[in-house]
């Protein structure tokens, strides 16, 4: 849904679409004010200050871990739809697509020349968009150990990997039914045996996840915590 959604043209929304965020905003600590127009040029730093000829610009270290960054889009009755990234979520605010529910926890403000609001977690779309029925949810690590809540079937220590209850070497399938989370003891004092030939029990019988948070946390490596009240309890 909001994949296809075009990004909104016009006012403050297309000047920030147009730019790098790194170009145009700048995360500051404190939500202090930066005031003015952010430098540019191959002669100027921010702050106005000049580097010799020849010497390279250092790294931001601000905008890799923000571009990386990813917001959780909210229809307006706060159902999830989706992640998106920081800079689309940024540009759907500024054009009053969007609101901003929650935002960063250290109270990190982005800073233009004109304007500035908090680096958003989570945002709600203004007006409701109707998301079409998809009854499968795709098979991936991050929502399986999400609906285990990271706990060995077998044991219920810390899972670190995926095992097949019915190893693929004997037929069994690759799916949210067949596939459990799993610690590396277990998994390598398993092998390829069934749970019959070991004696072994699951502590909870795997099931394929419902419901429209479970799409987003298949595609989500790390969901931020103030995902969570929208997301919905593992199944």
């Amino acid at each position: 849904m909001p994949d296809r959604q075009p990004v909104p043209l016009g006012g403050a929304g297309q000047a920030m679409a147009e730019l790098p965020p790194e170009a145009i905003l700048r995360a500051c600590p404190g939500g202090s004010a930066s005031g003015g127009s952010v430098p540019s040029g191959p002669g100027t730093r921010p702050g106005g200050a000049s580097r010799p000829p020849g010497q390279r610009r250092a790294r931001d270290p601000v905008a890799p871990a923000w571009g990386r960054r990813r917001v959780l889009l909210l229809n307006a009755t706060f159902e999830p739809l989706t992640a998106v990234p920081m800079r689309r979520a940024v540009v759907l605010v500024m054009c009053g697509k969007a609101e901003v529910v929650h935002g960063d926890p250290g109270g990190v403000e982005l800073h233009a020349a004109t304007v500035s609001l908090p680096v958003p977690s989570v945002i709600r779309l203004s007006t409701y968009v109707r998301v079409p029925y998809r009854a499968q949810v795709p098979l991936t690590r991050a929502g399986l150990m999400h609906r285990d809540r990271h706990r060995c079937a077998y044991c219920g220590g810390r899972a670190e990997t995926i095992d097949h209850v019915v190893p693929r070497s004997k037929g069994g399938p690759h799916s949210w039914t067949n596939c459990v989370a799993c610690c590396a003891k277990c998994n390598h004092r398993k092998a390829d045996r069934l749970l019959s030939e070991i004696g072994w029990r699951l502590r909870v019988v795997p099931r394929a996840p419902h419901g429209p948070h479970w799409r987003l946390l298949a595609h989500s490596k790390e969901a931020d915590p103030l995902w969570r009240p929208y997301l919905g309890s593992a199944a």
